[in-house]
């Protein structure tokens, strides 16, 4: 997970996303089905303590990528307003 100090690096790359796409793909948007059981695996072996040094470096990018993405979705939320 990327600490909450460096959130700020994203701020502005979020904030045009959040104006410029539409509101309801942001808000609908998943992994693909073969990314998503990818990420499956490698959080099953994760939880196992199986995980090699490439694939803890690959469960740490989709770490990276979900925090970005979640961050995103609250943009845009915030941006529609209540």
């Amino acid at each position: 997970m990327v600490p909450s100090d460096e959130t700020a690096i994203y701020d502005d790359l979020l904030d045009l996303l959040a104006e410029s796409v539409e509101a309801e793909r942001v808000l609908a948007f998943r992994l693909s089905a073969a990314k998503q059981a990818r990420l499956d695996t490698l959080l099953d072996k994760n939880r196992d303590s199986t995980l090699t040094a490439e694939e803890r470096a690959e469960l740490d990018a989709y770490e990276r990528f979900e925090h970005v993405v979640r961050l995103l979705k609250a943009r845009v939320l915030q941006k529609l307003g209540p």
